[in-house]
């Protein structure tokens, strides 16, 4: 990774709030205090011979914003702290981390073991583009992990998870996962999306890889796109020789914004995770709905695994309401404060009906597989006042007609 500035009071033994907000591009001789924005499409050379050493990697040094820019670095040089992962690289989107780090490390023929529960999106990767490589995959339901071992083949390259998914709020074992993958010598990657490295750094755990959506809490106030992936050294130079050609990368701009953003990250999830236990812990005595889920309401079938793994327990709160797909869009059609967005991590509090929105494609008996019933509701929770964000959802509850 590029060298961050060294101020003197830096130190990797620092908390991670701290490494977040300290950790920058090295200062030009203007001595900025916010790192400028760096909108070059190139870089120039001193001479012939330093071009050549440079894209010979003797030396280190920008060449091309396709391959590597200030902007881009400060924002992997941060998350890669956050994750105590040795490297990483940024692309576009979440989703372009996802396929780029399949496409970088798989070759046609080979196999991937996954959790059944993963994002829509991901699942279409699974199931319709990867396949015309002919790479092939095993789902495996989330807590089934003797599954998990048995759909191991001679031709499988990696293990793939969220926790906690989406939607569905599923925790799954990172330990016992990552055992799994040494094993049978295989990589074990995870989406911490819904986490973020504030509430949970599965390298810890034993991942090879971490991915992000960065356009969820990392920015945090939906204003960009952008994706990132984390791990040991050797494997992030596969995944950036595929992603160097094959041109997935982030905006200098965008880079920049995720950058600034991750700088009031704690405090953000923290904040985030208490107005959703507390959203939570309303929901629950509420007679209009069941099955609520957060990670740290007490409930959750995983709740004493979602504390050793989680230091909180993030900001989305799912829970069903009676009456199918008709209630569902009801409820959300009831809400006044919540925006209705396929979004989420952001700010402001954001409604979602998975069955008619996000996973409409998919048939009810593979969303019902994976937790997604017809009247299963998705909060992200925001950053308004608690009771404000419960007052909404109360009375969207209220106005649902009693024959549901």
């Amino acid at each position: 990774m590029p060298n961050y500035n060294q101020n003197k009071n830096h130190s990797s033994a620092m908390r991670k709030a701290t490494q977040a907000i300290r950790t920058q591009a090295k200062r030009s001789e203007f001595q900025e205090h916010a790192v400028p924005l760096y909108l070059t499409s190139s870089y120039v050379f001193e001479d012939a011979e330093e071009m050549r050493a440079k894209f010979a990697n003797e030396i280190e040094g920008p060449i091309y914003s396709r391959y590597s820019n200030p902007n881009v670095s400060e924002f992997i040089d941060k998350l890669a702290l956050l994750e105590e992962a040795e490297s990483g690289w940024a692309t576009a989107s979440g989703m372009s981390a996802v396929f780029t780090t399949f496409a970088g490390l798989l070759n046609a023929g080979e196999h991937i073991v996954a959790c059944k529960s993963v994002f829509g999106s991901t699942h279409k990767l699974f199931t319709e583009i990867l396949p015309k490589w002919h790479i092939s995959h095993t789902y495996v339901p989330y807590n089934d992990y003797e599954g998990f071992e048995k759909a191991i083949q001679n031709n499988t390259k990696l293990l793939y998870i969220e926790t906690p998914s989406n939607p569905g709020l599923d925790i799954l074992d990172l330990e016992k996962l990552a055992a799994i993958c040494k094993r049978h010598e295989i990589l074990f990657v995870v989406d911490n999306c819904f986490a973020t490295p504030i509430i949970q750094q599965p390298i810890r755990f034993g991942a090879d890889i971490v991915i992000h959506s960065a356009t969820k809490y990392i920015d945090g106030q939906g204003r960009t796109l952008g994706g990132a992936i984390l791990g040991r050294s050797e494997i992030i130079a596969k995944i950036a020789e595929f992603a160097r050609h094959s041109g997935p990368c982030i905006s200098p701009f965008n880079a920049w914004v995720l950058s600034k953003s991750i700088e009031t990250l704690a405090m953000r999830m923290e904040y985030h995770s208490n107005n959703a236990l507390f959203i939570a812990q309303q929901l629950k005595n509420h007679s209009a709905t069941k099955n609520v889920k957060h990670p740290f309401l007490n409930c959750h079938p995983e709740f004493e695994l979602a504390q050793k793994q989680m230091r909180m327990g993030g900001g989305i709160v799912t829970f069903e309401v009676n009456g199918g797909l008709a209630a569902g869009k009801q409820f959300l059609d009831n809400l006044k404060l919540f925006s209705l967005s396929a979004n989420l991590g952001d700010t402001r509090s954001i409604a979602t009906h998975p069955a008619s929105t996000t996973h409409a494609k998919l048939q009810p008996e593979e969303r019902a597989s994976v937790g997604i019933s017809d009247g299963l509701i998705r909060l992200s929770i925001g950053l308004e006042d608690k009771l404000d964000i419960w007052e909404d959802i109360l009375q969207a509850l209220d106005m649902l007609p009693d024959s549901y």
